[in-house]
């Protein structure tokens, strides 16, 4: 037998050593790599098969719905309605160029709207989805439906776009939407993503604006599949979002109507105004503008038209526009010798048509003079002179203390846009502006709503309300939000003396009703809806004194802009006080004559709630108003056309 020698023995023993040894390195590496394999396959599964899905599943926002506007009688002033579009998600479209191009051949495609589109794709993150064409027909989306594969990244949407259907109306009140801008983005601190998204419209002027926030409502989200070429093959779920409020406003929108429409043809503004409640029921600027014609994007043609029209139809004249109030600022006046103890009622002035001041003549609306004048002739003639002499009496602080009281120098807070503060100047004032002292002839030029005094349609109306009541009348326009009524505002005691309140409506109801006032041509006859009133007319050209001794050229014989604004306020009925009205009308001459018939007109179309009997005109114009509320009535039914297509 043969025996093992001991190199051979020694030889198998290294043999088993190295493969234990390798075995082992073996075993070592295969059980790392399971344990990666389990670290892949279970512990990090969640993030993979996330990975897996952000390939083939895309969130996208679902705008909301924007809130609809109602008018006090639930009339729609603005509304959603559906629209059809075409849209593009450039990460899904692969090559965009050639994608247009097969959808050009079967939608015609405007060039401006895929100009604009295509800087927006450049500018926009690859997942946001660009609107190549917007209002499209039901057999452009169905031609596109059917071609869907050669169209990756195309998908149809069901849109909603901003209708007004009430169109000029209400354009100063409501405003309008647009597309988000650069700029609107640049105004917002931490803007929510649905504002990125291009073309979102969001409010642009107006209350649309005001209210945004109100009105846009929160985004939603849903979670699409997607298939290799880009194109949505299912919807996996989605979140709806929280559509916008709807709010109600104080407006009646057939009054606004009227009141637009009795404006026609002057450059112009109106406020009616709830003596009660404070509700604006009116508040119409004229010439008005169409706000349709600024949803999707206004042409250079249209916009030209209205930015170079000299009436300035995209001006708010009723809260925007500011003017000297002329003689209707005389009860602010008379309110602050009352309640000074300057004067009394019965305190007489003799008017000899002018009064020197500091070496300067200020003279009166009658060159020769009104002779004794009182409180309630004063208002009644509306006599420059008498006015001079009170304001310097009470001086002009009290006088600018008590125009804040009645709402002029105050910026009131209601939803529109560019709303006036006015001026209710004082020494402060122009010290502080000017670095000037007060002179007695500011005070003087004050008195009658000339030199510093500023004052808006809203303003002048307020006035009238809490003249008319004696509380503190605050303007409101929304009336409820999703049905829930909003408070009404402030309507405190005003803190004035009642009789002398008193004294001033009796002048305020001697300038309209009785035979030397100067709107008794524009009085109402019924007598449960008499009205008080005051006209004004301000200056909007200095007088020399070479003219005036030649004698004043009258407002017919200068240039439109040249003309003196005209100017009535009132309050209806007298004893029982329901609306107060405020009308100016830019360059219109003289207030008893262009201002006060629009106002009395107005009056009882509110009072009446919608048209008057002829039985409350006065006699001799019974004919005119006849023919005017015919020709009236033509433009309603016109604009009820109107407003039917735009549904």
């Amino acid at each position: 037998m043969k025996r093992k020698t001991k190199d051979q023995g020694h030889s198998q023993g290294k043999l088993t050593r190295r493969t234990a040894v390798m075995g082992g390195l073996q075993l070592a590496f295969v059980g790392a790599l399971g344990l990666r394999m389990r670290h892949l396959q279970v512990d990090q599964a969640d993030q993979f098969r996330l990975l897996a899905e952000e390939n083939r599943i895309n969130i996208r926002l679902i705008a909301p719905t924007r809130g609809e506007l109602f008018d006090r009688n639930g009339k729609v002033l603005a509304r959603n309605v559906q629209s059809y579009r075409l849209i593009i998600v450039r990460e899904d479209a692969g090559d965009v160029d050639q994608v247009i191009a097969n959808l050009s051949k079967l939608v015609r495609l405007d060039p401006g709207e895929l100009e604009q589109a295509m800087v927006e794709m450049r500018r926009s993150p690859p997942f946001l989805p660009i609107t190549l064409a917007d209002r499209v027909t039901w057999e452009d989306l169905s031609r596109v439906a059917v071609n869907a594969p050669a169209l990756p990244g195309i998908t149809p949407e069901v849109g909603l776009t901003r209708v007004y259907p009430r169109g000029p109306d209400l354009a100063h009140v409501v405003g309008y939407v647009g597309p988000v801008s650069d700029y609107d983005l640049e105004k917002i601190e931490d803007p929510e993503p649905v504002l990125r998204i291009p073309r979102f419209h969001i409010g642009k002027v107006g209350l649309e604006a005001k209210e945004e926030d109100l009105l846009r409502g929160k985004a939603g989200a849903k979670r699409v599949e997607v298939n290799a070429t880009g194109r949505v093959m299912r919807e996996l779920d989605r979140q709806e979002g929280q559509e916008g409020a709807d709010i109600q406003l104080t407006i009646d929108a057939e009054l606004q109507a009227y009141t637009q429409a009795r404006l026609k043809g002057e450059s112009a503004s109106a406020v009616v105004i709830d003596c009660e409640t404070g509700d604006l029921r009116a508040i119409v600027s004229s010439p008005s503008f169409d706000p349709n014609l600024f949803v999707q994007g206004i042409s250079v043609a249209d916009y030209s038209r209205l930015r170079d029209d000299k009436y300035r139809p995209l001006a708010n004249k009723s809260v925007q526009g500011v003017y000297p109030p002329g003689s209707t600022f005389k009860m602010v006046t008379a309110l602050a010798a009352l309640e000074a103890g300057s004067v009394s009622p019965n305190d007489t002035v003799w008017c000899p048509g002018h009064m020197e001041i500091s070496g300067r003549r200020f003279h009166c609306w009658k060159r020769g003079g009104h002779g004794h004048m009182d409180l309630l002739n004063s208002l009644k003639q509306s006599c420059d002179v008498y006015y001079y002499d009170v304001a310097i009496k009470v001086g002009i602080d009290r006088i600018a203390e008590m125009a804040r009281k009645l709402g002029i120098g105050v910026r009131h807070d209601i939803p529109m846009s560019a709303v006036a503060r006015g001026l209710a100047a004082d020494k402060a004032w122009k010290q502080e502006t000017y670095g000037q002292n007060w002179q007695i002839g500011d005070t003087a030029n004050a008195s009658i709503g000339q030199g510093y005094i500023l004052a808006s349609p809203l303003q002048l109306a307020v006035m009238s309300a809490r003249i008319a009541t004696g509380r503190k009348v605050t303007p409101r326009l929304v009336k409820s939000v999703d049905g829930v009524e909003q408070p009404n505002l402030s309507s405190e005691p005003l803190g004035l003396n009642e009789n002398h309140l008193r004294q001033v409506r009796k002048g305020m109801f001697a300038v309209a009703n009785d035979r030397r006032g100067t709107g008794y041509r524009s009085r109402i006859i019924e007598e449960t809806m008499r009205m008080a009133g005051k006209s004004g007319t301000s200056q909007v050209r200095n007088i020399t004194k070479a003219e005036r001794a030649a004698g004043v050229i009258s407002n017919a014989d200068l240039p439109w802009e040249r003309r003196d604004h005209a100017l009535y306020v009132a309050y209806a009925p007298a004893d029982n006080p329901k609306y107060a009205v405020a009308v100016v009308v830019e360059h219109g001459g003289g207030g008893s004559s262009a201002a006060a018939p629009i106002v009395r007109d107005v009056m009882l179309q509110a009072l009446y709630d919608g048209t008057p009997p002829l039985e409350a005109y006065p006699t001799g114009d019974r004919d005119r108003i006849q023919a005017q509320q015919e020709e009236l009535q033509r433009d309603q039914d016109e604009r009820e056309i109107s407003q039917s297509d735009r549904a």
